[in-house]
């Protein structure tokens, strides 16, 4: 019996297993290809469990945490950070939210509209404090045409380059902030390291533009992320052997001082950290034939396997296939009642039985979080983490309906 059929024999399934041996070697693989002065902050909602939040703040060189919620600020105080040690992102800060993160010690925030930075002042006001605010710069134009857009059009983050003359007079009149500096996030999960490179340049070029132009600010830059992981797939993590040294060519010639600290450089990666350390392990409830076509029914549906159900997943997901394995062609579902729950339509499975188990590789990234847990009332999958192939905990996420009263149910 090999090791997942052993862990599903005692948790059951479905399953997700993480190891942490695989976090920290990523986290040790992206250290290395970025200069020795970099940050990185680790985002949260790539995965908030903190175990793996934990694995990534011990070692030699530590991520720290990129939130964009008070749950996942407890995640990371729960895995040992400390409020100071956030980078608070997003959009839609409420006045609450922000009274809770700022009384936990978070100090730093990256702000989106002259409202967003007048209400995070509010609050530090209400708590005696000066919080720092880096402003994110939602360029007008972009490196980068393939992958995941985040800049270059329309958007509720960050501010339009373009608009920030107009903005900066409001901004410098808000007490309670200091601006410090400047956050870009152009794109997400790069198609190469070409690419990568491209949009980071850009970024380097116009932080040092602005900055310049406008006076602005620049203690602190963080560049955003984009560095690779398959999703759900078979696959191995983004290579970059020619960053380190693309990176130091562009911060000198734009930002010279960026050595000594002025300004102090940070990167952001979510899925390159963990999304290999996971993998789902789902037993096969049952399968059937309609019109000449086979189904696999699993117990694990996009309930458990979402990944941002709605936003863009892509299809199909890949089983595990060991050598040799006899295959079919068949559709991958869920036990959910609705013909949504699909995990993959006709990809090549073994030839599969009730009883049986399947293994998907690369889902430590948006992985339960990033499902419909809720959905159908059913229960959310058991987490594992594992070290040096040992448990190291077992976890399972519970919902429950509280009243105003204070009650759960």
């Amino acid at each position: 019996m090999n090791l997942y059929a052993e862990l599903a024999d005692r948790f059951g399934t479905p399953l997700y297993v993480y190891d942490l041996d695989d976090v920290r070697a990523a986290r040790d693989e992206l250290f290395a290809a970025l200069p020795d002065e970099f940050d990185v902050y680790y985002a949260l909602k790539a995965n908030p469990h903190p175990e793996l939040a934990r694995a990534l703040r011990e070692g030699a060189r530590s991520c720290q945490p990129e939130i964009s919620s008070t749950g996942e600020l407890r995640a990371a105080l729960e895995a040992g950070f400390t409020g100071a040690d956030c980078l608070y992102t997003g959009p839609g800060k409420t006045t609450d939210e922000l009274r809770e993160a700022i009384g936990l010690g978070v100090r730093l925030f990256s702000t989106d509209s002259v409202t967003d930075v007048q209400r995070v002042g509010a609050v530090a006001r209400e708590h005696g404090v000066v919080v720092d605010c880096l402003l994110r710069v939602n360029s007008v134009t972009a490196s980068a045409t393939t992958s995941i857009r985040m800049t270059g059009t329309p958007s509720q983050f960050g501010f339009d380059s373009e608009a920030l003359p107009k903005a900066l007079p409001e901004l410098r009149q808000v007490d309670g902030v200091r601006i410090t500096g400047m956050h870009f996030f152009p794109l997400s999960n790069a198609k190469d390291e070409t690419s990568l490179v491209g949009e980071f340049t850009h970024t380097i070029e116009l932080a040092g533009r602005l900055s310049a132009e406008l006076e602005l600010p620049l203690r602190y830059l963080d560049i955003g992320g984009g560095f690779s992981a398959p999703y759900a797939m078979p696959g191995s993590r983004g290579s970059y052997p020619k960053l380190r040294v693309e990176l130091e060519a562009v911060l000198d010639t734009h930002l010279p001082s960026w050595r000594s600290g002025a300004p102090r450089v940070a990167c952001e990666s979510g899925r390159f950290l963990v999304a290999a350390a996971g993998t789902l392990v789902a037993g096969v409830t049952n399968t059937k034939t309609s019109r000449g076509r086979k189904f696999v029914i699993l117990d694990a549906g996009v309930n458990t396997l979402g990944g941002l159900s709605g936003l863009g997943r892509l299809l199909p997901v890949s089983v595990r296939l060991e050598a040799g394995t006899d295959t079919e062609q068949a559709s991958l579902v869920g036990p959910l009642c609705t013909p949504g729950d699909v995990l993959g339509r006709e990809i090549p499975l073994p030839r599969l039985h009730a009883g049986d188990t399947v293994v998907v590789p690369n889902v430590g990234a948006y992985g339960p979080t990033a499902s419909l847990l809720m959905f159908l009332g059913r229960p959310a999958p058991v987490e594992v983490v594992l070290a040096g192939g040992e448990v190291v905990s077992a976890s399972r996420l519970e919902y429950g309906r509280v009243d105003l009263n204070g009650s759960q149910g």
